[in-house]
């Protein structure tokens, strides 16, 4: 069978799929249409420390996503019979979660960089769009061999290979760990850069 066509695979491909859509399409575009309305600017009159504000609406979200995966792969489990070990279970929640803060990174970097929701929404779609083509297609190799080299290190691509790690359909490698200190890069410099742009205002 093909890589694609592995139940294990689709899976994956799923869970990536839906831990970048809710970030990209849905953390990215509420937040800034909350601030649009100026909701962020009457949070910032409470007691609250303002990284506190920021923090909560990261933490639901990245609670949301561990749900939703959960459902996703006892679906998954059921559908395809596969099989999977309880410590490969909790492993594959714990790399979602490592995900999740990788797109919600490169969102929060998108909120904090543009200022306007309707830039946010048009400009989250296309990056979405992106991002998903090419850590699908880029590794199969149908685009060429550079390309599938450079799709392996793009935010995609390194969680679905630390994800197909987690599940042992690929060995856990010198690569996986460099995948894994990619989306900690990730993190930090996308994260740092959506925090120290971020307007609490719309102007």
């Amino acid at each position: 069978a093909s890589r694609v066509g592995k139940p294990s695979f689709i899976v994956v491909l799923a869970i990536t799929v839906g831990l970048l859509a809710t970030a990209l399409t849905g953390y990215a575009l509420i937040v800034a249409r909350d601030r649009d309305r100026g909701v962020f600017q009457r949070l910032r009159v409470t007691p609250a420390p303002t990284w506190t504000i920021m923090l909560s609406r990261i933490i639901v979200q990245v609670a949301f996503d561990i749900i939703v995966t959960i459902l996703v792969l006892v679906i998954g489990i059921r559908i395809h019979h596969i099989h999977i070990s309880g410590v490969e279970f909790v492993s594959t929640l714990l790399i979602a979660m490592l995900g999740a803060m990788v797109f919600l990174s490169i969102a929060q970097a998108l909120v904090g960089m543009l200022h306007s929701a309707v830039t946010v929404n048009a400009v989250g779609g296309f990056l979405y769009i992106a991002l998903l083509l090419t850590g699908i297609l880029g590794p199969s190799g149908t685009l060429g061999s550079t390309f599938q080299s450079v799709s392996e290190w793009t935010p995609v691509g390194t969680v679905v290979a630390v994800f197909q790690s987690a599940l042992h359909e690929i060995p856990w490698s010198g690569h996986t760990w460099l995948c894994l200190l990619t989306c900690i890069c990730y993190i930090v410099i996308l994260g740092g850069i959506g925090i120290k742009w971020f307007k609490w205002d719309a102007r």
